[in-house]
């Protein structure tokens, strides 16, 4: 069955990406001890979906325009799916799919480009709060890195009520700590604050 996963890194206190929309703050931790192993995780994924702000900092901050070849280095054939409200360039080669409107919209393609694999919501925050509103979001697998940010974006933009979120597992990755929360659903849709 095709789960919804928002596979993602936090600082401690909570952000995914600075002030700047940035995330060379999690780069720059010394992973010489060892860091989380996504490639399993990627495995499992028939489509990821992200934001725009997302997506624009992997386009910049990997020149993904000027060279494309990183694209499939990165994601190879891996079906993308950008939520967006404007027009954006894609690298030639990409399998990329631009969708405006809501989540809720769109889940049925999604679920058809996963096939009987998994759905990796990459983010941001806010993307991942629009699956748990529409009562999609199976799963939350975060890496806290020893890093406190000032500000930034936050890793999940809604209040969740206790009972919402399954602790199922914890893993130490060299300087990491990955969390696994089920989500539990209750019909009852979180709340923005």
């Amino acid at each position: 069955m095709t789960e919804f996963i928002y596979y993602t890194s936090s600082s401690l206190n909570g952000h995914i990406a600075d002030a700047h929309n940035s995330l060379e703050w999690l780069f720059a931790v010394d992973a010489s001890e060892g860091s989380p192993d996504t490639a399993a995780f990627i495995e499992s994924v028939g489509v990821q979906v992200m934001g725009s702000t997302t997506y624009e900092w992997l386009l910049r901050s990997e020149g993904l325009l000027e060279v494309p070849q990183k694209w499939q280095r990165f994601f190879g054939s891996l079906n993308t799916c950008v939520l967006t409200s404007r027009a954006l360039p894609a690298p030639e080669g990409a399998n990329i799919t631009f969708l405006s409107g809501s989540v809720q919209d769109h889940i049925a393609h999604i679920e058809t480009l996963a096939g009987d694999r998994n759905v990796w919501v990459v983010g941001g925050g806010d993307v991942a709060a629009q699956f748990l509103d529409a009562g999609r979001l199976n799963r939350i697998e975060v890496t806290f890195a020893p890093v406190a940010l000032a500000g930034g974006a936050p890793l999940l933009p809604r209040f969740v009520p206790a009972g919402r979120l399954k602790l199922e597992a914890v893993h130490k990755e060299g300087p990491f700590a990955r969390l696994s929360y089920r989500v539990v659903s209750t019909g009852i849709p979180p709340s923005v604050g």
